[in-house]
């Protein structure tokens, strides 16, 4: 199929795409500057910190500002851990403003540009890799690191150089003090390190990071971090070691000042969850790693407990916005969720399709995190969505790809279900499947419907969100919804072809009649480890497909997630930090101010707990009237209408056949052989234009470096305009397997 046989898009002549007024436009500009000047406000607040001029204001400061009922811990709140919490309301008020406006189209241009932000800076390298934006992130703390140890050292030898010590006694006092610069640089890295892993964070939703890279900025932070506190306390144990008094500070917990052996403890549990969550330790054992991970409370608390209050006061804010999304996502979780429907697919991938309340909102760019209660009640685990908002209201599908353990045995347990449908006495119990969902998350805006021209990579089960993806844009093609795509490449790397049935999952004639008037879409698929086209009687004809519905007795998905309801979930955050803030007044006016509480530890423990009372009580009581308002919202709707219906999944299907009488004319199968992106963009250049080009990736990590070198290439040469967005595989996770 080639480019003229594609009319002049509907897409763009049709329909017409919602228009934000001058007033609403204006008001967001407003916010998103208000809120980049409290962030380089904030991020210069601690470069100056290692300086004698930022110690000399911040003085002034605590000075100037003693008088507030919390002290120097409110001070130091105020300035460190409050922008982060006053640019999570503003967050709030500009996804509400916002609403749920379409899309900014990319029209295309005769001179394509590159989204410099999305563009890959680093292709190979320990970051693997690396966009523009992330780059400046690097670079930024890098900049930091070099900078405040620089400081640091600087003003350590001249306060030494200034006091009568012998040299013994001059090392030792260096060594302290570096060792307490050390701490203080991991703990303005903590401020950050809770940030990415909330994954339902207004914060997330508004920058419009996708959770799976948000987790990588988490590792990359997590590493810093843990590198700066492991330094922090061998120098102190050095210092100590040569003082000769190693094991009586070890073991001190003071009243007055820091108490060390809950920062031994808290040290503890950060190195073990650090070493586990090394990547060889992860693929060796992912439960060693999963369940030690647990250990970031005592970690968090016992650094609450080693420093007291006002140092902890630094690092809370991202802590606190950390709590209040494990908080809600809790309440989520507790809520049984039906599987309407499960497939054994042949290649050794299972279907589950789950029930959803119809206004809980996702796009096919989302995923979601599924527990199984009878295969584990710890263990969650991330799935890409595989289907359209548009396939159906009240449903959506995961793809899972069996390459583990527990894979293995969610596939055994439904293949069971599927043979016990008919148990042999009436008091045998029914095996079943009891599941727990998570999300969605994912991006806020549809990135695979902004570009005419789109390339979509995968590898393996990579291509689920593309399934997604695709269906979403034929829907909307057919609806006549907005929707830019017009020229659309697949280009899917599988090992065997057994895996192939997966495109069988989704008839494109059924969704889309005579699409193929419409969009130009190819297909290409490189079968790497087979020469040759399987014979009829291969592994992939006439198998058995299993479909067992309904799984389990629940109802659909909550709406309690941060990714929903703008209003509520804003709310949620406002009151919960509003009640902290309200606490720990009380705390300090009528407990702590009273009765002349001094002890570090314990003004620590109380300012932990008035974060967690206050996520639990004022957060909660919104959640608990969100959970009222969803129900009232869920009792309106008719539950059953356009819900998946048992039986419809073919027996004994020849999927070979089905694949190749949906796909044929639009698909090419290349056998003993790779994707060679050089060839491929290439070719795209002459067939597309110099154009602007949106390309999605979904894969493991050579994969993706091998388009991201290519692209830049292209790029250089002015071949190609490119926006990159890299998803990760997550039909297995390749983390959790």
């Amino acid at each position: 199929m080639d480019e003229n046989s594609v009319q002049e898009p509907l897409l763009l002549s049709e329909i017409s795409v919602k228009k934000t007024s001058l007033f609403v436009s204006s008001v967001k500009w407003i916010l998103k500057i208000l809120m980049w000047a409290i962030f380089v406000a904030w991020i210069g607040v601690i470069f100056l910190f290692p300086t004698q001029f930022g110690n000399g204001l911040l003085e002034k400061y605590i000075h100037a500002t003693n008088g507030n009922p919390c002290g120097i811990t409110g001070s130091l709140f105020l300035v460190l851990s409050g922008p982060v919490l006053v640019i999570a309301f503003l967050s709030i008020f500009h996804l509400i403003i916002s609403g749920d406006e379409e899309f900014q189209q990319k029209k295309s241009s005769k001179n394509p540009g590159v989204r410099l932000w999305t563009f890959p800076v680093l292709v190979d390298g320990p970051f693997g890799v690396v966009s523009a934006a992330e780059f400046i992130g690097i670079l930024l703390f890098v900049v930091y690191v070099i900078w405040a140890l620089y400081a640091y050292v600087f003003q350590s030898l001249n306060r030494i150089s200034g006091e009568d010590l012998t040299l013994m006694e001059a090392r030792i006092m260096f060594l302290k003090m570096m060792g307490g610069h050390l701490g203080s640089m991991g703990l303005y890295c903590m401020a950050f390190l809770f940030l990415p892993v909330a994954r339902g964070s207004v914060l997330l939703r508004f920058i419009n990071i996708p959770f799976e890279h948000a987790t990588r900025y988490h590792v990359w932070l997590g590493h810093l971090t843990m590198v700066l506190f492991t330094l922090h306390g061998l120098l102190y144990i050095v210092g100590w070691a040569m003082e000769g008094n190693l094991l009586h500070k070890l073991l001190s917990w003071k009243d007055i000042g820091v108490a060390i052996l809950p920062g031994v403890i808290s040290l503890l549990a950060g190195l073990l969850m650090w070493v586990t969550s090394l990547p060889p330790v992860r693929k060796w054992n992912f439960e060693l790693f999963f369940y030690t991970h647990q250990l970031y409370v005592v970690f968090v608390l016992g650094l609450a407990l080693h420093v007291g209050d006002f140092i902890f006061s630094m690092a809370a804010g991202g802590i606190f916005l950390f709590m209040l999304d494990r908080f809600l996502r809790l309440c989520q979780s507790r809520r049984t969720v039906d599987i309407i429907s499960a497939k054994s697919l042949p290649c050794g991938t299972v279907e589950l399709v789950l029930s959803k309340p119809g206004n809980l909102r996702y796009n096919a760019l989302s995923f979601v995190f599924l527990q199984i209660r009878e295969l584990s009640w710890l263990q969650w685990h991330p799935f890409s969505v595989s289907s359209s908002p548009l396939d159906g209201k009240y449903h959506l599908s995961i793809l899972i790809k069996v390459l583990g353990e527990w894979t293995a045995r969610l596939r055994g347990s439904i293949m069971n279900i599927s043979e016990a449908e008919q148990p042999a006495s009436p008091s045998q119990p029914r095996p079943k499947l009891t599941a727990s969902v998570e999300g969605p998350y994912g991006h806020e805006a549809p990135y695979h419907l902004m570009y005419e021209n789109l390339i979509l990579v995968a590898g393996g089960i990579g291509i689920s969100p593309f399934l997604a993806i695709l269906s979403d844009i034929l829907h909307r093609v057919n609806e006549g919804r907005p929707c830019l795509p017009r020229n659309i490449l697949i280009v899917w790397a599988v090992k065997r072809s057994n895996e192939l049935p997966l495109f069988s999952t989704m008839d494109l004639e059924s969704i889309c009649p005579y699409f193929y008037d419409k969009l130009n879409l190819e297909i290409s698929i490189y079968v790497t480890r087979e020469s040759d086209p399987p014979l009829e009687e291969g592994d992939i004809h006439n198998v058995t497909v299993s479909s067992v519905c309904p799984m389990s007795k629940g109802c659909g998905m909550s709406v309690l997630v941060g990714t929903g309801d703008s209003i509520w979930s804003g709310l949620y955050v406002i009151s919960s930090t509003l009640g902290f803030v309200i606490l720990l007044g009380i705390l300090y006016i009528f407990y702590i101010n009273p009765y002349s509480i001094s002890t570090w530890w314990y003004k620590g423990l109380l300012f932990f707990g008035c974060m967690l009372a206050s996520v639990v009580i004022f957060g909660g009581l919104v959640v608990g009237l969100w959970y009222l308002w969803e129900k009232k919202i869920s009792a309106r709707e008719e539950y059953e209408e356009n819900r998946l219906k048992p039986g419809m999944v073919q027996h004994n299907e020849d999927v070979a056949n089905l694949f190749q009488k949906n796909h044929t004319s639009i698909t090419t199968i290349q056998y003993g052989s790779r994707p060679d992106f050089k060839e491929i963009l290439g070719s795209i250049s002459e067939h597309w234009g110099c154009a602007d080009v949106g390309v999605i990736i979904c894969g493991p990590p050579t994969l993706e470096s091998s388009v991201a070198r290519e692209i830049r290439c292209r790029v250089q040469e002015k071949c190609l305009g490119v926006y990159v967005y890299i998803m990760e595989p997550r039909g297995y996770n390749m983390q959790l397997e």
